[in-house]
C-alpha cells in the first residue's frame, strides 16, 4: 500500500502501569467480559438494558438496515433500532427508582457555584424539583416530541430542567452558556423549539455577566418559540434584564408553586431524548439525535464499567453540562446508577488555580473525569507539583476525555493527582457515539499512557486503510466502529442524508461507522488515537499525526501545551507549524503569572529562544521528518469548551486565511492574539 494511504507511526511509548491488586479484587468488570460480549453482542446489550426499569419489555432487541445502493445509484440512509417496543421513562430511571428503593436521603448533587455558594440536593429533593419543573413545563404546553433549548450554566436548574424535559418525552438541546446569541439562534431555529430556558446572567471568572440579551437575539426573527423561561441567577448584580411581556417568564413564578406529584408517562425506547450539536468547526453544526432506551442503556452500563462505579463514590465530571460528555457521565450515567456527584459552575482558576483541588477535598471526590487540556494547564500552573495543602487522598480513579492525552501529561496526572496509584481511564468516544467506545477496564487492563487500548465489551473497532483492509500492527490508518452500540445517534436532525454521507458512505459496503479519526496500532495491537484525519499533515508524502508531534513537544520541560498544523509549502507540499505555550516565562514564574498578556512584542521574540531546542527535541524523539518548520510561542491555544484544540483556526492564521466560525471557543479573543503575535514574528524576521 502506498505511503499516502496510511498515517505514519512515529512516537514509541512503552511505559505500562499494572492494575492495582485491590481494585482488581473488587472490580465491577473483569477481562472475560470481552469474550462474553463478543459471543453475542445483542444479547450482551439486552442484559445491560435490564439494569434499567422498563414498564413494557421490548419485542425486538435490535434491527439494522445498512446503506445500500438503490436502483438509481443513490445510497440509501441507514436505520437502526434498539429495544423496539420497550417503554420506559428516562427521568424515572435516573431519580424516582432510587427514591422508591429507599435511597431518597442520599445526596445526588453537591452543587458548587463559582462565587462559593453551595447546595446539597438529595435524590428525594431532586425528584421533587424535577416533578415540579415537569409540571411547570406542561403548563406551558410542552409535551412529547416538543423541543426545548436550554441555555444555562452548570447550576442545579440545568440538571433539573433536563430531567424534566425527559420526563415529559420532550427533546432537549443544551447549549453552552458562553455561546454567542447567533450560535444560540441557529440551534433555536434548527430544532424548531417551542421553549428557551436561560438565565438573567452568569458568573464568569468572578464577574456577573448579563446573558438575557443573547437569548433575546436568539428568539428574534422566524422561529417557533412561545416562551422564554428565565432562571434568576445573578439577580441584582445584573439588574437590567430585557423583558417581553407575555413571552418571558421567571422560573420561580412558573415552577415554585407547582404540584410535587405527577404520573409520569412511559415512552418507546426509540423516542428521541436529545439533540446534540457538533461544534461546527468544519461548517454548519450537525444536530445528532439520540434516543431514550438505547442511549440510557449504554450510558448507564459504560459509566458503571469504565468508572468501576461503587455506591459510595463521589463522581466529578468537569465538563460543561451542554457537552455530550456531561450528558452521559454527569447526568444520565451517574444518576441512573444512583451515585453522588459534584457539579461546579465556574472556571478552574476562579478565584485561584487550586479551585479544583479545593473542591476534590471538600466533597471527598473519588472519581475525577476531565479533559487533557485541563491536565496540561494544571501542570503549567503547578510546575513543581501540586501544593500539599490539599488532601486528594479520596481519589481512587481518574479519567480523561476530549482528545488523546499526551503520555507526559498522563504520567503527570497519574503521579500528581493519583499519587502513582490511581488508574487513569483514557476514554475515546464522540458526540455521535453517545457513550464511550474505547477505554481501559480499570480492574482488568494494564494501562499505557496515551492509549485507550481497545473497544469496550459489546463494541468493536478497527484501524483500516482506504479500502477497508486492517492495517498491520505498528501502522496507522482510519478508525472505524465495526460493532456499534445502542447509544449511537440515529440521524442528523432534519438531514438524514448528511448523517449517511458523514459517517457511513466511506465504508458503506462493510457497514462500518467512520469516526473521522486517524489511529495507529502498537506492536501489541492496542489502539492509539492520532487526531482528526483532517488534521493529518502531509510532508513530502509522509502523513504525520498532529497528536504524536504535539506529544513530543509537550514532553519537553519548556513546554506546557502545544498544537501543530500543516501549512502550505512549495517544496514539501505541507510544512509543520508549531504553536507552543511555554511552561515558564524567561523572567521566571508560571505562564499563569503572565495573565492575559498578548502584546506581540512580548511573545513573538520567545520563539527564537525555544525554536532550535524544540526542533532538535522532536527530531531526536520521532525523526527529522517531524521537525516543525516554524515555532510560535503563544499565551494560549484556541480551545472549545469541551477541551478540543481548534487546529483549523491555527491553520487559517498560518496561511493568512479569514477565520471561520469561532463561536464554540472558550475565549474568542485567542485567535486574534495569536495572529498579532505571528504578524510581529514575521515582521521581525
Amino acid at each position: 500500500m502506498a505511503s499516502t494511504d496510511t498515517i505514519s507511526n512515529l512516537l514509541d511509548e512503552r511505559r505500562t502501569f499494572a492494575v492495582p491488586p485491590r481494585l482488581a479484587q473488587t472490580a465491577n468488570v473483569t477481562a472475560d467480559e470481552h469474550a462474553r460480549a463478543a459471543a453475542d453482542p445483542v444479547a450482551f446489550w439486552e442484559e445491560a438494558a435490564r439494569r434499567l426499569d422498563w414498564d413494557t419489555p421490548w419485542h425486538t432487541a435490535h434491527t439494522w438496515e445498512g446503506v445500500r445502493e438503490g436502483a438509481d445509484g443513490e445510497l440509501t440512509v441507514p436505520r437502526a433500532t434498539w429495544f423496539e417496543g420497550g417503554t420506559l421513562n428516562v427521568a424515572v430511571n435516573c431519580v424516582d427508582r432510587h427514591v422508591a428503593a429507599g435511597r431518597g436521603d442520599k445526596v445526588a448533587l453537591h452543587v458548587e457555584g463559582e462565587p462559593g455558594d453551595r447546595r446539597d440536593i438529595s435524590y428525594a429533593e431532586l425528584q421533587r424539583d424535577v416533578i415540579k419543573a415537569a409540571n411547570g413545563l406542561r403548563s406551558l404546553g410542552i409535551g412529547q416530541g416538543d423541543r426545548v433549548v436550554v441555555y444555562l450554566p452548570v447550576i442545579a436548574e440545568t440538571i433539573v430542567v433536563t430531567l424534566a424535559i425527559a420526563r415529559l418525552g420532550a427533546i432537549h438541546s443544551l447549549v453552552f452558556g458562553g455561546f454567542s446569541g447567533e450560535a444560540l439562534k441557529f440551534r433555536v431555529e434548527d430544532t424548531g423549539a417551542k421553549l428557551l430556558v436561560t438565565t438573567d446572567g452568569q458568573f464568569r471568572r468572578g464577574t456577573a455577566v448579563p446573558v438575557k440579551a443573547n437569548a433575546d437575539h436568539a428568539v428574534s426573527g422566524e422561529n417557533q418559540i412561545e416562551h422564554v423561561l428565565v432562571v434568576r441567577r445573578t439577580g441584582e448584580q445584573t439588574p437590567d434584564v430585557p423583558w417581553v411581556e407575555g413571552r418571558d417568564l421567571w422560573w420561580h413564578d412558573v415552577i415554585d408553586d407547582q404540584p410535587e406529584t405527577d404520573s409520569p408517562e412511559s415512552f418507546d425506547a426509540e423516542t428521541p431524548l436529545f439533540i446534540m450539536y457538533t461544534s461546527g468547526t468544519t461548517g454548519k453544526p450537525k444536530g445528532l439525535v439520540h434516543t431514550s432506551g438505547g442511549y440510557l442503556t449504554q450510558a448507564s452500563y459504560t459509566h458503571w464499567a469504565v468508572f468501576d462505579a461503587k455506591p459510595d463514590d463521589v463522581h466529578w465530571c468537569t465538563a460543561d453540562l451542554a457537552w455530550v460528555t456531561a450528558h452521559t457521565y454527569e447526568i444520565y450515567g451517574p444518576l441512573s446508577n444512583g451515585l453522588t456527584q459534584v457539579i461546579y459552575e465556574g472556571t478552574p482558576d476562579t478565584p485561584h488555580p487550586a479551585r479544583h483541588l479545593e473542591i476534590i477535598e471538600r466533597y471527598g471526590v473519588t472519581t475525577y473525569y476531565t479533559a487533557p487540556t485541563l491536565v496540561r494547564t494544571l501542570s503549567s500552573w503547578f510546575p513543581d507539583g501540586l501544593p500539599d495543602t490539599y488532601d486528594l487522598s479520596s481519589l481512587r480513579l481518574l479519567g480523561t476525555v476530549g482528545e488523546a492525552i499526551n503520555p507526559e501529561a498522563w504520567v503527570w496526572f497519574h503521579e500528581q493527582f493519583g499519587r502513582g496509584e490511581c488508574p487513569i481511564v483514557d476514554t475515546w468516544w464522540q458526540s455521535e457515539t453517545g457513550a464511550a467506545v474505547m477505554a481501559p477496564l480499570p480492574g482488568a487492563d494494564t494501562l499505557k499512557p496515551g492509549s485507550s487500548l481497545r473497544a469496550l465489551p459489546g463494541l468493536s473497532t478497527a484501524i483500516v486503510d482506504d479500502d477497508g483492509t486492517r492495517v498491520a500492527n505498528g501502522a496507522g490508518g482510519y478508525l472505524v466502529v465495526q460493532q456499534t452500540g445502542p447509544s449511537l445517534a440515529r440521524t442528523v436532525w432534519g438531514d438524514p442524508e448528511r448523517y449517511r454521507d458523514s459517517y457511513w458512505a466511506k465504508y458503506w459496503r462493510q457497514g462500518w461507522f467512520f469516526s473521522g479519526d486517524g489511529a495507529k496500532y502498537d506492536d501489541d495491537g492496542d489502539i492509539w488515537l492520532l487526531g482528526r484525519v483532517d488534521d493529518v499533515i502531509n510532508v513530502s508524502g509522509h502523513r504525520l499525526s498532529t497528536i504524536e508531534i504535539e506529544s513530543s513537544l509537550v514532553a519537553h520541560s519548556l513546554v506546557a501545551e502545544a498544537a501543530v498544523v500543516g501549512v502550505a509549502d512549495a517544496r514539501t507540499g505541507q510544512a509543520i507549524a508549531a504553536f507552543v505555550v511555554p511552561a515558564t516565562r524567561p523572567e521566571g514564574g508560571t505562564v499563569r503569572d503572565a495573565g492575559s498578556a498578548s502584546e506581540p512584542q512580548v511573545w513573538a521574540p520567545l520563539a527564537a529562544e525555544l525554536s532550535a531546542a524544540l526542533r532538535a527535541h522532536v527530531a531526536e524523539q520521532i525523526g527529522p521528518i517531524a521537525k516543525p518548520a516554524t515555532v510560535l510561542v503563544v499565551p494560549d491555544l484556541p480551545k472549545t469548551r469541551s477541551g478540543k484544540i481548534m487546529r483549523r483556526l491555527l491553520g487559517d492564521i498560518s496561511d493568512g486565511r479569514e477565520l471561520g466560525d469561532t463561536t464554540s471557543l472558550q475565549d474568542e479573543t485567542v485567535p486574534g492574539r495569536i495572529a498579532a503575535i505571528r504578524a510581529e514574528a514575521t515582521r521581525a524576521s
